[in-house]
C-alpha cells in the first residue's frame, strides 16, 4: 500500500525545515549593468538592463527605468543567463545509496530528496527533467512553496520488463507470485511490465498521477544487476503501445537505450527521444538524424565519480559504455542530431555535488557557449515536446522579453570559461526561479 500518510508528514517537515528560502517574495526586480547570455549567442551582450516583474522578463533594454519599490541588483558588468536545465535527472534516487533507495524507509529518502532538491537549484539547475522515480509529491511540494527546489519534469516509474533495466528484484524473489507488487513498483520507482496491455495501463497510471513524458528501458542498463548492456527489452508491439497510450495525452515516449538495435527498434515504434546511445552506430545515428529523434546524452568520461557505488559487474558495462561516449558525440555532431544535457548521477550523495562539473566536462567536445545552449535553450525546447503536459507553460532556457525568469548573475563569462559553471557557490552570485530571488550573495 502507497504509505500516503507518511509522504504527508514528510512533505510538511521538509517545508518546515525549508521555509528559509526564497530570500524575498515576489516582486519587480532589475538587473542593472549586466552582460546577457540569452541561451543562444556565441558572445555576450553589450550591457543591458532586465527588469523582472512577477514571474516574468518584462523589458531589456540599454536603459530601464527603476520602477518604484523595485528590488535593484547592480550586475557590475557580470553575466546574467538563462537558469540551467539537466535533461536527465532523478530527483529521488541521486543521493540515496541504491540499498537505500530500494530497502530504505519511504519517509526518509522523501525528507532525503527534498534536501537534495534545495542543492540541485543552489547548483543553479532551476529545472530537471526526472527520469525515473517516485518524484510526483516532491514536485507538488516544490510547486506549492513548501520546499526549494528546481522545477521538475516528472516521468513517474519507469517501465521495464522482467529482467530489464529497472528490475531490481532480487534472484531469490523469483518467481514472481501473481500480481504481487516489488518493492521497486510499490514506491514507484519503476514497473515490470510483459505485455501491450500492461504496457498501456501502467503508461496511463503514470499519465494519471501527472507524468509529463513517459520513460521506457529498451535496453540494458549499467546500474541494473541482471541486465546485459546488449539486450533489447521491449518488443515492438509492446514499444508501441506506450507512444500510442503517450499519444493519446498529447505527450511522447521516452527509452533508455545504448544499442544500435535497441535505438532502431524504438524509433521504429514511435519513440521520439533516446537517453544515452553512447554504443550507436553511424546507421542509427542517420536514421535519428532522418526522424527527427532527439539524443539525451551524458558526458560519461570515466572519471573517479563516475564509478562511485557500482558493482564489479556494473563497473564491467560502464567500461563498454564510455568506449563510446567519444564516438556517440562525434556521430551527433556529424548528423546535425539535436543533443540534450543531462547527467544522469545516481545513487551517490558526493557525485550528486558534481552536476555543474558534468557540464564543465561538455567542453570536450563543444565549445563553452555551445555547452551552454545545449543545457538552457536546448534542452527547454526538449521540454516542449510534452504539448498540453507541460506543468510550467512558457518559455524556459532563453533570457528573453515574456520568458520565465529563471535566471543566474555569474561572476565572469561562462561563454569563454565553461569551468565557472562547476562551483555555483562561489560564482554564482544570484539565483532566481520564477522571479523569486532563493541566492543573493552580492554585498556580503
Amino acid at each position: 500500500m502507497f504509505p500516503f500518510a507518511r509522504l504527508f508528514s514528510t512533505i510538511f517537515l521538509c517545508g518546515a525545515l525549508c521555509l528559509s528560502l526564497p530570500l524575498e517574495g515576489r516582486a519587480d526586480v532589475l538587473f542593472r549593468n549586466v552582460r546577457i547570455f540569452d541561451g543562444h549567442a556565441a558572445q555576450l551582450s553589450q550591457p543591458s538592463n532586465v527588469l523582472v516583474t512577477g514571474n516574468v522578463i518584462a523589458t531589456i533594454s540599454a536603459d530601464a527605468p527603476e520602477p518604484a519599490g523595485a528590488t535593484v541588483i547592480d550586475g557590475a558588468g557580470m553575466t546574467l543567463m538563462p537558469g540551467l536545465i539537466d535533461a536527465h535527472w532523478h530527483t529521488m534516487l541521486a543521493r540515496p545509496t541504491a540499498d537505500m533507495a530500494m530497502l530504505g524507509d519511504y519517509g526518509f529518502l522523501n525528507i532525503l530528496a527534498s534536501v537534495e532538491a534545495q542543492a540541485t537549484l543552489l547548483r543553479g539547475f532551476t529545472t530537471v527533467r526526472d527520469m525515473g522515480g517516485p518524484a510526483f509529491g516532491l514536485k507538488q511540494a516544490v510547486d506549492s512553496g513548501l520546499v526549494p527546489g528546481p522545477r521538475i519534469y516528472p516521468s513517474g516509474a519507469m517501465l521495464t520488463t522482467t529482467g530489464g533495466h529497472g528490475d531490481f528484484r532480487f534472484l531469490t524473489e523469483l518467481p514472481r507470485h501473481g500480481g504481487e507488487l516489488t518493492r521497486s513498483e510499490e514506491i514507484h520507482g519503476s514497473m515490470i511490465v510483459d505485455s501491450p496491455a500492461d504496457v498501456r495501463m501502467r503508461v496511463r497510471e503514470q499519465l494519471m498521477m501527472g507524468a509529463s513524458q513517459i520513460k521506457l528501458t529498451a535496453g540494458g542498463g549499467v546500474a541494473s544487476p541482471h541486465s546485459p548492456l546488449d539486450v533489447s527489452t521491449f518488443t515492438e508491439e509492446e514499444l508501441h503501445a506506450a507512444t500510442e497510450a503517450a499519444g493519446n495525452w498529447g505527450t511522447y515516449v521516452a527509452v533508455h537505450a545504448y544499442t544500435p538495435e535497441a535505438i532502431k527498434r524504438a524509433i521504429d515504434s514511435g519513440v521520439k527521444v533516446i537517453e544515452h546511445a553512447h554504443l550507436m552506430d553511424d546507421d542509427s545515428a542517420k536514421l535519428m538524424a532522418e526522424r527527427g529523434i532527439w539524443l539525451s546524452t551524458q558526458p560519461f568520461t570515466g572519471q573517479a565519480e563516475d564509478w562511485a557505488g557500482l558493482t564489479p559487474d556494473s563497473r564491467a558495462k560502464l567500461a563498454q559504455v564510455l568506449h563510446g561516449t567519444d564516438a556517440m558525440y562525434a556521430l551527433a555532431k556529424k548528423y546535425g542530431i539535436k543533443t540534450a544535457f543531462g547527467t544522469d548521477i545516481l545513487f551517490d550523495a558526493a557525485t550528486a555535488t558534481q552536476q555543474g562539473a558534468w557540464l564543465a566536462r561538455m567542453q570536450k567536445w563543444y565549445t563553452p557557449a555551445e555547452a551552454l545552449e545545449m543545457a538552457t535553450a536546448t534542452n527547454a525546447e526538449l521540454l516542449q515536446l510534452t504539448g498540453p503536459r507541460n506543468p510550467y507553460p512558457g518559455r524556459l532556457g532563453v533570457v528573453e522579453e515574456g520568458a520565465l525568469a529563471d535566471l543566474l548573475l555569474v561572476e565572469g563569462d561562462p561563454t569563454a570559461d565553461l569551468d565557472l559553471v562547476a562551483d555555483a557557490a562561489t560564482n554564482f552570485k544570484v539565483i532566481m526561479k520564477d522571479g523569486k530571488i532563493f541566492k543573493n550573495t552580492l554585498g556580503q
